[in-house]
């Protein structure tokens, strides 16, 4: 399949980006530091909510739990009218405490245990995703009324996080899944994609929404009815590399939407674009050091506390509030495992001294949601103002 090369351009006329304050961040602090946490602002999480539904009125938005799970970030988003995905047992039941309605849940993951789907089922779950004919035969046989949608695999050139090659299924494993649901006579009703996490390629959309249509086609020859289409997640946000707007990314999707039927139901899994902006991480430098001319910085917080993404590529921007000239610093987290390092040559003032604070802006998304005990540090605090 051709590589779709990336068109990164935003008309000037879209909104800017949101992103926490950081003078609202020094305004908590005033109240005194104990440990790492992330500060969310639920005002910015509404704004971003309204502003991707402004952008795709026909998507129905299903918040990708998985991304930010603390409970009083998932309610404001149901206050909002979302809807929910759902990874886990654990982010069912969290939806369920918190009154969200079990036949607006999607569970997307791919491969799940056997023990979860019926747990799923048994409390009004009703639609679940596949990619192969083992999970086909899994689901059905635990849940054989429940719709069913297939992940197939597009391309993700142009995504930050690629996410291709552990789930989605090829172009020469639809025939036989949708073979094996028609002789099973399951509800194989909707496919679904995922065009990569931070993805900044738009047209990484459009060609899997053809991809989609054509798999429709499929699934109608053979007697299985299509009714769904979840354009999943990927939707980016503004870190240190520029990325298309939603307003962008949505004109795009909206114009390949209208190539499809007009039963077809349209749904998004957006995760990452509806916190991360919201949410600053708070740490404190606790050590420096020179090594073979190199000055290192560490943190109180690390790639076990919150920040692995940045362990693996993504760049989050680094604020401080030293004046001094920038220099390149290799930072790295508070635990003895060698492993633990976020970033070399990261630029910041030179004057950096143990005790400053460290801001790590847009942090709200696959942050707190990674984070471990590991080495005994405690986990980051999340305060939801």
């Amino acid at each position: 399949m051709t590589e779709l090369r990336p068109n990164l351009t935003a008309p000037s006329m879209d909104p800017p980006e949101a992103s926490l304050p950081l003078e609202r961040v020094r305004q908590v602090l005033q109240a005194g530091y104990t440990q790492p946490f992330l500060l969310v602002d639920s005002g910015i999480i509404r704004e971003k909510y309204r502003r991707f539904v402004a952008a795709m009125p026909t998507v129905r938005v299903h918040y990708a739990v998985k991304a930010n799970p603390h409970a009083d970030v998932v309610k404001v988003l149901a206050d909002e009218g979302a809807a929910f995905e759902m990874a886990s047992r654990a982010e069912l039941d969290l939806i369920l405490s918190l009154g969200g309605r079990p036949d607006e849940v999607h569970y997307s993951n791919p491969i799940k245990p056997q023990s979860y789907i019926e747990h799923a089922a048994r409390n009004g779950v009703d639609w679940f995703a596949l990619d192969s004919v083992d999970e086909l035969k899994k689901i059905h046989a635990i849940a054989p009324s429940a719709n069913l949608y297939l992940r197939i695999d597009v391309p993700d050139f142009g995504s930050d996080w690629p996410l291709s090659g552990k789930f989605g299924a090829k172009a020469d494993e639809i025939e036989v899944i949708l073979d094996a649901a028609a002789t099973l006579q399951a509800r194989l009703c909707g496919v679904t994609f995922h065009v990569g996490s931070q993805c900044r390629n738009v047209e990484n959309w459009r060609g899997a929404i053809k991809t989609a249509h054509e798999v429709f086609g499929r699934m109608k020859a053979k007697g299985l009815q299509a009714r769904l289409l979840n354009i999943g997640g990927g939707f980016p946000v503004k870190l240190t590399k520029p990325i298309p707007s939603i307003e962008a990314i949505g004109r795009t999707i909206n114009a390949a939407l209208a190539e499809l039927p007009g039963d077809i139901r349209i749904m998004a899994e957006p995760g990452r674009y509806l916190v991360s902006d919201a949410a600053c991480l708070v740490c404190q430098v606790i050590g420096k050091a020179t090594r073979d001319g190199k000055r290192w910085l560490y943190l109180d917080v690390g790639m076990f506390g919150g920040l692995f993404e940045s362990t693996q590529g993504l760049e989050y921007e680094l604020a401080t509030d030293r004046p001094g000239k920038l220099v390149p610093w290799h930072v790295a987290g508070p635990t003895c495992d060698s492993v633990d390092v976020l970033v070399h040559d990261q630029m910041l003032p030179e004057d950096l001294n143990i005790g400053d604070f460290v801001y790590v802006r847009n942090a709200g998304a696959y942050s707190t949601a990674y984070a471990s005990e590991f080495n005994g540090f405690p986990l980051p605090e999340v305060r939801v103002i």
